[in-house]
């Protein structure tokens, strides 16, 4: 679906692509104006992206991390938990700033909650990692428990520096919805054992 999605993006005009982003991604100043009208955005924002890294980076993380949860909880389990913390990780992204015009889009929310789950349910696992040394490239595995707290802090960090940077960003300058992140990542452990994670087989 992101991908289908995505190309379309893709054949859209510049100005088409701009109306299309700010009827579907979360504009958090028309969330403001209008939540019982906007609240869709929530959902349908999960499908949009805003480059190709972008795409491709949420999707490898989604199939290293998503396949596992997505086996425990059963495909609809898994898309109601996937889609409510996306849901809530935009929540979180426009509490920052009510008031930005800047349309808010992407699956990362979501995935950082299937990395919150994947957590807690898999704290011991390992990782298979591609690691570039100049013009070679190997595999090593890494604790899950790693990655994860290395990418949760890292947001945070980032995520109080752009809180300084907010009230200037723009259309063109963009950012990364380091709060959606965070909020996404926690929520994702919240809702876990509301979800049978912490069962164990």
């Amino acid at each position: 679906m992101n991908v289908l999605v995505f190309f379309h993006q893709l054949s859209l005009s510049r100005p088409d692509l701009e109306q299309f982003l700010q009827q579907y991604a979360v504009v958090p100043q028309q969330l403001t104006a209008n939540f019982a009208g906007e609240w869709p955005t929530l959902f349908t924002s999960q499908f949009l992206h805003g480059g190709w890294w972008h795409l491709i980076s949420n999707m490898v993380f989604l199939w290293v991390f998503g396949n596992n949860i997505e086996d425990r909880l059963g495909h609809i389990k898994y898309l109601i938990f996937y889609l409510s913390c996306g849901a809530l990780a935009a929540l979180c992204q426009w509490f920052i700033n009510v008031n930005s015009a800047i349309p808010s889009l992407g699956a990362s929310g979501a995935i950082s909650g299937v990395l919150g789950a994947y957590l807690i349910r898999f704290p011991q696992s390992q990782i298979l990692s591609l690691v570039f040394l100049g013009f070679f490239v190997t595999t090593i595995r890494v604790p899950a428990i790693l990655l994860i707290g290395l990418f949760f802090i890292q947001n945070v960090i980032s995520g109080f520096a752009a809180l300084q940077t907010a009230a200037n960003m723009t259309m063109e300058t963009g950012g990364v919805a380091y709060w959606a992140h965070i909020g996404g990542f926690v929520f994702g452990i919240i809702l876990s054992p509301l979800f049978g994670l912490f069962k164990q087989d």
